[in-house]
């Protein structure tokens, strides 16, 4: 679903009519939240679909403007995500600036990334380029309750890191060298993006985070400013902002959350909360 406005009537009609120099267009995309599965309110490749195919095509924009508030979520998603945004540059030929507000960390920054260039606040939270798995145990729990778990599989590693049964070394190296691969597509992705302008820093790729400045200086951001100024600095005082975004599902808009809606709220706020934010 989308939204867009910001453009006046007068000005749209301008684009029509000979002689008559139309004001510079940028389409203003905001990426708000967690990165998850559609249908629960988070950034997905298929919710901003349509939000990013406007973006792009309508009203022949000059440029595309990202604002990225995002503490990460899922790798899959926000590879999708970024390769749309890649693919629907490179075919309409329109350039992509990332705004990073409060956080653009994990897979947030894999959107930023995908953008042609990056820019933050001084006190925005970049970076977290890692991958991350958590869960929980409840063996000794079920245990002292006399419940006994019982699974049976066909295959033997058809059950992995089950929380209610005791954690198996073979388990955590499988999954140790699935997240390695996870991370190893990270960085591709991210010196593929940045490629020269990356710093010979030991801890880039740790799930490091850097404030501000200190992410421009390590190269993953290209300098500190906000989005109109910067797009006024461009394309001088006229230029015109259409602005486009996801809207929350309609059982959040009228107050009648499900409880997997609340659960999503709850993960996202958990999420920002490791920020301080």
């Amino acid at each position: 679903m989308f939204v867009g406005r910001g453009v006046s009537t007068s000005a749209g009609m301008k684009r029509w009519i000979p002689f008559v120099k139309a004001a510079p267009l940028v389409s203003v995309v905001r990426l708000q939240g967690m990165i998850g599965a559609a249908g629960r309110g988070a950034l997905s490749d298929q919710s901003l679909a349509p939000v990013l195919e406007r973006a792009f095509r309508r009203g022949r924009p000059q440029m595309v403007a990202l604002e990225i508030n995002s503490p990460g979520g899922s790798p899959v998603q926000s590879s999708l995500i970024g390769a749309r945004i890649r693919r629907l540059s490179e075919e309409t030929k329109v350039p992509v600036v990332a705004f990073v507000e409060d956080v653009a960390a994990s897979g947030g920054y894999w959107l930023a990334a995908a953008a042609d260039e990056i820019f933050v606040d001084d006190s925005s939270f970049v970076g977290s380029i890692g991958v991350i798995s958590s869960g929980f145990g409840a063996h000794v729990f079920l245990a002292r309750q006399g419940i006994e778990r019982r699974v049976h599989t066909a295959g033997k590693s058809k059950s992995m890191m089950d929380p209610f049964r005791p954690e198996k070394e073979e388990d955590v190296a499988r999954l140790t060298r699935m997240l390695d691969q996870i991370h190893g597509h990270f960085i591709d992705h991210v010196r593929t993006r940045r490629g020269p302008k990356l710093a010979e820093n030991p801890d880039l790729f740790t799930g490091e985070i850097w404030v501000g400045r200190s992410a421009c200086e390590v190269g993953l951001a290209d300098g500190v400013t906000h989005l109109v100024p910067e797009m006024k600095a461009r394309f001088g005082d006229k230029v015109q902002f259409r602005r486009y975004g996801m809207r929350r599902p309609l059982t959040q808009r009228l107050g009648m959350a499900l409880a997997t809606d609340a659960m999503a709220t709850v993960e996202e706020r958990a999420e920002f909360a490791r920020f301080g934010l």
